[in-house]
């Protein structure tokens, strides 16, 4: 198997988007689950975001000089991100993954990364034993969520959207909760219009980059949380993700209207420290 490896173009995106649709929907089709990208479209705008964002790495797999495959490190923030690893539907299980996860991992030892993250969807046995066989550790079972805005505000709570002045306060509510913080990606949130915190007592106890598939959101305590949730005027793309371990906001998200669509596991390497707080990791971490 002539396979090479080269860095990603923005001249990649429609066929590595078309590579990420067929993939993600044919393993999900395969176990009956809703595709995480609705259409062909959706999956191209994902990895065009990706090929063309300078905070993302970007590698593109080749065989024979046909694009097979495409992965991504999202290095936003100290700790890094893997995702979306997509293979061509054809070429699977020939190794192609194992090759665009080693490249990726080599590129966090390159850059001194403490830690690397993934999410991986927890019925496609393939992946998990691929991440395992590859180092990651399971941490975590969270429930990917969807359903209406719950649109009621918290009493107590006071809920806006973020300026660039709450970026200092963001990082420090994330440092308290993880460990280190992710300011890269609360920048982007801040650029895009989509961030919000959290105050209670006058005081940042929480942010959302936003309430979505591929958002994060950190809090104090599990009601900050709910406040910024109970405040979302929607879930994008497939929805919001829930550590399994919170029963107490997963109940309420379920007491709220809002469904399990599918289980999924978050896995490491390097630095992890155990959450003291509440959080919603992204698709990426």
């Amino acid at each position: 198997m002539d396979l090479i490896l080269r860095p990603g173009t923005a001249d990649d995106a429609a066929e590595c988007g078309r590579i990420c649709y067929e993939a993600f929907a044919g393993i999900a089709g395969e176990h009956a689950f809703p595709p995480d990208f609705p259409s062909p479209d959706v999956g191209v705008a994902v990895i065009e975001g990706a090929l063309t964002h300078p905070g993302f790495y970007s590698v593109v797999a080749e065989l024979d000089g046909r694009i097979v495959g495409s992965n991504f490190l999202d290095e936003r923030s100290a700790v890094v991100g893997v995702g979306p690893i997509t293979v061509d539907p054809g070429v699977q299980n020939a190794g192609v993954g194992r090759r665009l996860m080693r490249d990726v991992m080599e590129r966090a030892d390159e850059r001194g990364a403490p830690g690397i993250r993934l999410l991986q969807t927890g019925y496609h046995n393939r992946s998990f034993s691929l991440y395992v066989s590859l180092g990651f550790v399971h941490r975590a079972t969270v429930a990917c969520v969807q359903g209406p805005p719950i649109g009621r505000p918290m009493p107590g709570y006071t809920v806006r959207e973020a300026t660039d002045a709450d970026l200092g306060a963001c990082n420090d509510v994330c440092r308290q909760v993880h460990g280190v913080d992710r300011g890269g990606e609360v920048a982007d949130g801040l650029k895009q219009g989509t961030a919000r915190v959290v105050e209670r007592a006058g005081r940042v106890t929480g942010y959302a980059t936003d309430l979505a598939f591929f958002a994060h959101a950190v809090g104090e305590t599990t009601p900050d949380l709910q406040a910024l949730i109970a405040a979302a005027p929607q879930f994008a793309g497939p929805g919001i993700l829930v550590p399994v371990r919170d029963s107490v906001l997963l109940r309420w998200c379920l007491s709220n209207g809002l469904k399990v669509v599918q289980l999924m596991s978050l896995m490491t390497i390097g630095l992890y420290n155990e959450p003291d707080g509440a959080y919603l990791p992204s698709i990426l971490y």
